[in-house]
């Protein structure tokens, strides 16, 4: 019994983690165990994940040196056309589930995809506020120079969802294909505002400022991440996501302004 019940404690110390490894670690060691992660991996990803996914590019490729990661960014919409039409990928970062479902119904995700985090609307104008923006409202002023993301974009359906809730029609000057374009024409001041993601806003710095409402807590996007079917490079897809979903990778995220998922 004592030789047996030795045994049994020797087992469970081996395989339990060393003190202070992270879940990080913990998912890239198994990832990089069978098979070994190697070469080039292609993200597809919303335009709202450049900053923080650019972030994790760099983390991942130190984690396994000799890997390249290399992005897409660009409206969920667009890129999910794009897989579906055959664009080479490893994985897909959508802006919506709805956006996600193009590229699962046609059959081109490898599993399940899940939700990493989760992203809030935001009024931005230029630095001051000039035109004292306050409420989703005001954006109907008139004379009021506003841009929506395109209403097929995750930003824009979300937009659109905001000011239904909010009783509010807006014809806007100017429908964007993804949420960075949108922002640019703020800082450009091309428009007194635009209805951006926080994350945005908090990226562009003291290029913009950013103004609450409250109807953007009725139209909160989840993002989920999916490895693709035909992927180039599949063990590199997997870890790469396992780097996405683990806790550097959420608080790289959480610090760019997302929501937990």
């Amino acid at each position: 019994m004592l030789l047996a019940l030795t045994a049994c404690s020797s087992s469970d110390d081996t395989s339990s983690d060393p003190p202070g490894r992270s879940a990080a670690s913990t998912a890239t060691s198994s990832t990089s165990a069978s098979p070994k992660v190697s070469g080039s991996v292609t993200v597809f990803a919303a335009a709202s994940l450049k900053e923080s996914f650019s972030t994790l590019g760099k983390q991942f490729e130190t984690a396994y040196p000799g890997t390249k990661v290399t992005f897409s960014f660009g409206g969920s919409d667009t890129l999910a056309a794009s897989i579906t039409a055959g664009a080479p990928a490893d994985v897909f970062a959508a802006a919506s589930p709805t956006t996600m479902k193009t590229v699962t119904d046609a059959g081109d995700g490898q599993g399940e995809p899940s939700t990493f985090v989760r992203n809030q609307l935001e009024i931005a104008t230029p630095p001051g506020n000039p035109q004292h923006i306050a409420t989703l409202k005001d954006l109907t002023r008139s004379g009021l120079k506003v841009a929506l993301c395109a209403k097929t974009v995750p930003c824009g359906s979300a937009a659109q969802k905001a000011l239904t809730a909010g009783g509010i029609s807006l014809t806007p000057v100017s429908y964007e294909q993804d949420v960075k374009s949108a922002l640019t024409k703020v800082e450009l001041k091309e428009v007194d505002a635009a209805v951006v993601y926080r994350t945005d806003v908090k990226a562009a710095g003291g290029k913009v400022d950013g103004v609450q409402f409250p109807e953007s807590a009725g139209a909160v996007n989840a993002y989920p991440i999916v490895a693709l079917k035909d992927a180039p490079n599949p063990a590199a897809a997997q870890a790469f996501i396992a780097l996405v979903k683990s806790a550097e990778g959420q608080k790289v995220l959480t610090e760019a302004g997302f929501l937990n998922p």
